[in-house]
């Protein structure tokens, strides 16, 4: 298992389209997903539940992924909300 804390650096935080992205981000991946905040933990690859979280730019989430290619999900993701563009 591979566990990251991560602050969300997207300017508007995480709305619809950034939600979107990150669930298909997730979804590239085998591995289990999960984003953990205020003791929500949510399964990243859900758009629902990440919508429900309503995160905003300068929040500190949880990021933790479990399975054959959870490093490289987790660094995906770290990419991603931080501002980065993700191939």
């Amino acid at each position: 298992m591979t566990q990251k804390a991560i602050e969300i650096k997207l300017q508007n935080g995480l709305e619809a389209r950034p939600v979107a992205v990150l669930v298909q981000v997730a979804s590239k991946y085998d591995s289990t997903i999960y984003i953990e905040v205020e003791g929500k933990k949510i399964n990243a690859k859900s758009i629902m539940g990440m919508m429900s979280l309503g995160l905003n730019s300068g929040e500190q989430v949880v990021v933790t992924a479990d399975g054959n290619d959870e490093t490289a999900a987790v660094e995906d993701i770290e990419r991603f909300l931080s501002g980065n563009v993700v191939a």
